[in-house]
């Protein structure tokens, strides 16, 4: 469906406006948000929880982007979102917050999953990785940009959520004036009686090695990531000794190294392949990660994260790119949902691994355990993942 004229400034208003604003709102709210939900007087298990329930929104929205098309999905997960947030931020007691974070999973699922599947019907495959890993670089800076502001909005726990929502209208406008219908009808008419979760099984059965290879590979991805986020922090101010402003300058630093690297990973994925990003930029990752436990300092600790960060920055966009790749063009949504699906286990696994391994045997030790599930990614996409780029 790719147009011979395609051209990546014909994505701006479409894609990378919204993508950068969404990621700015998200950026606003995420310092604070499990402080937020922890103000509500209730444990840090029951905090990560409560975070944590939107993975669930990942299955009905893949079967949405499908059936209803992507605009209309993108622009009902907008929708959800500006719900969601205003439901965080008048919430009164933890029931509020629980329906606020399902109503913002399935918001962000179909927001994600109709961007992923628009961006695999209008983008031709030889400039895939470079678009999408400029998405990925644009989501970067918008979260770069949320945090940066989150700074001058004072002590106020609720108000971020409030100016999330207001961005969330905003991007509600430009995507109904940007963006055009590029839903495609199934290849026979059979398939579009289907029940949809007869279709979503069907895609299971019929892509399950992919996603028991590359999917797993996406989940150790995700979980060294994401663990990622949470042990730089906790490491920096419990094992090293810095204060909020050393942490902060930490993260700062190798967060804008991470920013600046998409341009390289799409530059690899189209040159020369997805996985000449994916393996070397993991494997960086995860190198970083081990070298961790071993710092001291505040500028050994900086150079580690920011070997991390470096590692990250070149696999920018590497997962929805083989996403994107490797979805049938018949059930694009359902299979992107399954694939996201996985990406969010991972996502949530991360905490999970740094918090047990930590209580256990200390900081360290998860910081060697996230490393070696890095190696472990490496191992699956250099070895059971084929490569997906096929050139001109």
């Amino acid at each position: 469906m790719a147009s011979n004229k395609f051209s990546r400034v014909s994505l701006i208003l479409p894609i990378y406006l919204p993508a950068f604003l969404l990621s700015t709102g998200a950026g606003i709210i995420s310092p604070t948000q499990a402080i937020y939900i922890k103000s509500f007087d209730i444990s840090y298990t029951l905090t990560t929880i409560v975070i944590a329930v939107g993975v669930v929104g990942n299955i009905p929205a893949g079967i949405l982007v499908e059936r209803i098309g992507r605009k209309s999905a993108m622009l009902l997960g907008l929708f959800l979102i500006a719900v969601s947030t205003l439901g965080m931020g008048i919430a009164q007691q933890l029931t509020h917050l629980v329906v606020a974070q399902l109503i913002g999973g399935v918001g962000n699922a179909l927001w994600m999953l109709s961007r992923h599947a628009y961006m695999t019907d209008v983008i031709p495959l030889v400039k895939r990785g470079r678009s999408i890993a400029l998405f990925g670089g644009v989501n970067r800076m918008g979260t770069f940009a949320g945090k940066f502001g989150a700074i001058f909005l004072g002590a106020n726990l609720r108000l971020p959520f409030f100016v999330y929502a207001v961005i969330a209208v905003l991007t509600f406008i430009i995507c109904i004036l940007s963006i055009s219908e590029t839903k495609r009808e199934p290849m026979d008419n059979k398939q579009n009686t289907q029940p949809y979760l007869k279709q979503l099984i069907h895609i299971s059965k019929q892509h399950y090695k992919l996603l028991a290879t590359a999917g797993v590979g996406q989940i150790c991805v995700q979980t060294l990531r994401r663990g990622c986020h949470i042990i730089i922090q906790l490491y920096a101010k419990d094992v090293v000794g810095l204060n909020t402003q050393g942490v902060r300058l930490v993260e700062m630093i190798s967060s804008a190294v991470d920013m600046s690297m998409f341009p390289v990973a799409g530059a690899m994925m189209d040159r020369f392949g997805r996985r000449y990003a994916t393996v070397p930029g993991i494997s960086l990752f995860a190198t970083g990660m081990l070298l961790m436990p071993f710092t001291g300092s505040f500028t050994w600790l900086l150079l580690a994260a920011v070997l991390m960060r470096f590692g990250n920055g070149i696999a920018s966009g590497t997962m929805m790119t083989l996403g994107a790749d490797l979805a049938p063009t018949d059930g694009t949504g359902e299979f992107l949902g399954l694939w996201r699906l996985t990406g969010d286990f991972g996502g949530s696994a991360g905490p999970v691994v740094v918090g047990n391994i930590a209580d256990l045997f200390g900081l360290g030790y998860s910081g060697f355990a996230l490393g070696g599930i890095g190696y472990l990614a490496v191992g699956i996409f250099l070895w059971l993942v084929p490569e997906t780029l096929q050139k001109e």
